[in-house]
């Protein structure tokens, strides 16, 4: 096994910290490099930009994990299969249908809609983060911030919301650990009826919220099934909080460790936009791609991929390719063209239906840090590390915790000391 597949697949200490060395050492030596993940699927990582843009659209490569090859079983188990029953692991037509109906909820018009109450949320939290001493701006900022906006648009909220968050957690924790099954089959019960009594509530008593609009929407296919509904509700929540919650945290962290970008950006607010999309390029959240497989031979940079093999793009080596972006691990706010060629939010038919709302949260947020706390700096022992996710091959890329001195001339002296 190449030593750079070999750091990769074990995800050691030194990848997690930075896997960018291992990921051009691949795109130069392996750049579609065999696996040999604990699933036991054979398995393919992309790592080229060329050949992640070419596979991220190619009919030949399925996401449907049943159709034909039962891929679904293998690779997550026997639970779950309601909640993934949904348009991440569909193919058209049925991706088609269910992406159009998801879609009507996610137009300009409604996204700009929430940006008054999403910037009421956002400071709204920074008002109980003190600035007397270090707060974990993970914890306390970009993990409630998404949450809240993504359950309020699904009319989850109160208790019910601390319930199903709890819930969340355990399946996020137990999923791929054989120890924890049954503690993943209660997890998943209990999200299944709670969000079925959900939808029922929902049809009774309708409301103005996102789940009402899918629920109530007319549409000239077949409506939603309330088994559709749910797992819906499920990708939706996921989708809608975990990656935006670690990309905050990026955004940050790549501004307070860039000092030269970060004056640029608050001498010229105008520049934020781009800002936003050169740091989803440089440190994007979404780490790989999900999940894909060849539904026959796939040639693709001169190596085959065998029919039913599992395909998995690793969008941050893609996003850091120099054949496509020039001085890919120089952080630049003035590299134009981005939006419409980095992959942070995917390409092709599954780009990322939420990707608006995205961007406007991590612009409503990085707004009200920057207004609120100019002088803002990293409050960890080694602010060039910081502390990444761990674990098995990656999905995400973000931090466990961000520890920040949100006014340093108010904050105690030792303010490293314990972090």
């Amino acid at each position: 096994m190449h030593e750079a597949v070999a750091a990769a697949t074990k995800s050691t200490p030194e990848y997690r910290q930075c896997p960018y060395p291992v990921y051009r050492t691949l795109r130069e030596q392996a750049p579609i490099a065999r696996l040999t993940p604990g699933h036991g699927v054979d398995t393919y990582l992309i790592t080229r930009y060329e050949d992640a843009h070419a596979i991220l659209a190619d009919p030949r490569i399925g996401k449907d994990m049943h159709e034909g090859i039962d891929l679904y079983h293998a690779l997550f188990g026997d639970l779950c299969e309601a909640l993934d029953d949904n348009l991440l692991f569909a193919d058209p037509p049925r991706h088609t249908r269910l992406r159009h109906i998801a879609k009507t909820a996610f137009t300009p018009r409604h996204i700009h809609a929430l940006r008054p109450h999403i910037e009421e949320l956002a400071h709204g939290l920074l008002d109980r983060c003190p600035t007397d001493r270090p707060v974990d701006l993970m914890q306390a900022f970009a993990l409630p911030l998404p949450v809240m906006v993504i359950c309020e648009l699904l009319g989850i909220v109160g208790q019910e919301r601390t319930e199903v968050l709890k819930w969340f957690a355990v399946v996020t924790r137990s999923r791929f650990n054989k120890d924890l099954k049954g503690d993943l089959e209660e997890a998943e019960i209990w999200l299944r009826d709670y969000f079925a009594r959900h939808i029922h509530r929902t049809r009774q008593q309708p409301t103005d919220d996102f789940l009402t609009m899918l629920v109530e929407t007319p549409h000239e296919e077949e409506p939603l099934t309330d088994d559709e509904l749910v797992s819906m509700i499920w990708v939706l929540l996921f989708a809608g909080h975990k990656t935006t919650t670690l990309q905050i945290g990026n955004c940050v962290f790549s501004l307070l460790t860039h000092p030269d970008q970060l004056r640029a950006v608050q001498e010229n607010r105008e520049l934020l936009p781009q800002a936003i999309e050169e740091m989803q390029r440089f440190e994007g959240s979404v780490e790989t791609s999900t999940f894909r497989y060849a539904l026959e031979d796939v040639e693709i940079g001169g190596t085959v991929i065998p029919k039913g093999a599992v395909v998995q793009i690793a969008l941050n080596s893609a996003n850091r390719d120099p054949e496509k972006f020039p001085d890919p691990d120089t952080l630049d706010f003035t590299r134009e063209g981005l939006q419409s060629s980095h992959l942070g939010f995917g390409y092709g038919a599954h780009y990322c239906l939420g990707a608006p709302l995205a961007r406007l949260e991590l612009e409503i947020c990085l707004t009200a840090l920057l207004d609120r706390f100019p002088d803002m700096v990293l409050a960890m022992p080694t602010p060039a590390e910081g502390d990444w996710l761990k674990g098995p091959f990656p999905a995400f890329r973000g931090l466990e915790r961000l520890p920040v001195a949100l006014d340093p001339s108010r904050t105690v002296d030792d303010w490293t000391a314990g972090n």
